[in-house]
């Protein structure tokens, strides 16, 4: 079953259970029943729906904000295992370890200059860059040691590369948008009842009220917008950036 026709149908079941209660308990109102002694339960029901969508809202946020994180996490652990590798290579002969490093910098620039646009443009990874990241797979486990020096080198430096997969393939799972459909559905219509019920308190036209009501309004927008902007961790404003394999790879910054 769809998950909107169960979100739909939960909700048209919890409407009919309240109104159905309503129209049942306001039969058994006797004639001389005073409303005025009741208090008013428009302000409590405003009330508490504005505190549940700020909970929603905060836990929208903390979400998306904790996925951009581990998104710069990601980047982080890819491009320092990549510098290990290429430290490490030291210990090999000059020809492997220049080979080695050769290819960890043509995947660095790669990434930095080129599957880094594509992550933004189509939220995710490009082919070329797997191909690159074997090309240095086969370059670290293809060499077989010479003596026992390069022989505890090597497994580090196995491991290192499996370490740099396993953060890319992080890296792109993390690229699109992290927030489901109907979770922005939510949003929304909880955005227009949460500003609708400003206008069932009889909300004057003075100026002071306009104002806090206008206010009110554009605080949702923005929390809307953030929220959007941090959705999509490499596409957008506030994103993860490529800072890491810059500062560990100085010469990637070249065009």
């Amino acid at each position: 079953m769809s998950e909107w026709l169960v979100l739909t149908l939960a909700m048209i079941a919890a409407s009919a259970v309240v109104l159905t209660i309503a129209v049942l308990n306001n039969r058994r109102v006797r004639e001389d029943d005073d409303p005025s002694e009741t208090p008013d339960v428009i302000e409590y029901m405003t009330m508490m729906i504005g505190v549940v969508y700020a909970i929603v809202l905060g836990l929208a946020i903390a979400g998306v904000w904790e996925g951009r994180g581990s998104a710069q996490e990601y980047v982080r652990q890819e491009a320092q295992a990549l510098h290990e590798v290429s430290v490490r290579s030291a210990v090999y002969p000059a020809e492997v370890r220049k080979r080695i490093r050769a290819d960890v910098d043509a995947y660095v620039h790669f990434v930095v200059h080129d599957e880094w646009r594509s992550m933004t443009e189509h939220g995710s990874l490009d082919d070329e860059g797997s191909r690159l990241l074997a090309r240095v797979r086969a370059d670290v486990t293809g060499y077989h040691p010479k003596n026992d020096h390069e022989g505890q080198a090597y497994q580090p430096l196995v491991d290192e590369v499996a370490a740099v997969d396993d953060a890319r393939s992080a890296r792109g799972q993390s690229a699109g948008a992290t927030m489901p459909g109907v979770v922005w559905f939510g949003l929304i219509v909880g955005a227009l009842v949460t500003v609708g019920l400003i206008f069932t308190l009889q909300i004057r036209r003075t100026f002071r009220e306009l104002l806090l009501a206008g206010l009110f309004s554009v605080l949702i927008a923005f929390l809307l917008f953030l929220i959007w902007d941090f959705d999509s961790p490499f596409g957008r404003g506030i994103s993860a950036t490529a800072a890491p394999f810059l500062d560990l790879f100085p010469g990637a910054a070249g065009g």
